[in-house]
């Protein structure tokens, strides 16, 4: 758990993907994602957490549905959601919290 705590530690927002392989609401994100990334540069940082590999933090955050989306700034979460999302709209709210 310290290495989460490094990784969400940050002054620029911090995207959180968790997801499986085995959902295709996962799978679908992967374009999106790479999109949202180069959208934003490094003014953010996406990272992306396979549950199924990092089920002690994803029972600590109480994952439930896939893909859940997280957005930390300063080591504090400042968003959540479930579900797909579109690139239009994860930059918008990734460029609230820069």
């Amino acid at each position: 758990m310290s290495k989460f705590g490094e990784l969400i530690d940050r002054n620029v927002p911090v995207l959180l993907d968790f997801y499986a392989e085995w959902s295709d609401a996962s799978m679908a994100m992967h374009p999106v994602l790479q999109e949202v990334a180069v959208s934003i540069g490094a003014q953010g940082k996406i990272i992306k957490i396979d549950v199924d590999k990092n089920k002690e933090l994803s029972q600590a955050l109480r994952i439930k549905g896939l893909p859940t989306l997280m957005i930390y700034k300063k080591g504090e979460m400042v968003w959540r959601q479930s579900g797909e999302q579109d690139a239009e709209t994860l930059m918008g709210i990734l460029q609230e919290y820069v």
